[in-house]
């Protein structure tokens, strides 16, 4: 799953990524790191996430596209 933190929180209260830091209260590389991809948010910081950006999980995840199967 592909988490679209950045576009979120740009789209449902025009923060950056700094603003989400600070007010999650976390380390601003962190939350770099989940919107580059290199590490994930827990459950909780995913709840937090949602809180702080009013929206729902489904708003955060982008599904991948699902391989086919090569015969």
């Amino acid at each position: 799953m592909k988490i679209k933190i950045k576009e979120t929180a740009k789209q449902k209260k025009n923060y950056s990524l700094y603003k989400l830091a600070k007010v999650l209260n976390i380390p601003e590389q962190t939350v770099y790191s989940w919107a580059k991809g290199r590490t994930q948010p827990s459950y909780l910081n995913l709840d937090k996430l949602c809180d702080a950006l009013d929206c729902g999980i489904q708003d955060l995840l982008e599904a991948e596209p699902v391989q086919s199967k090569l015969f």
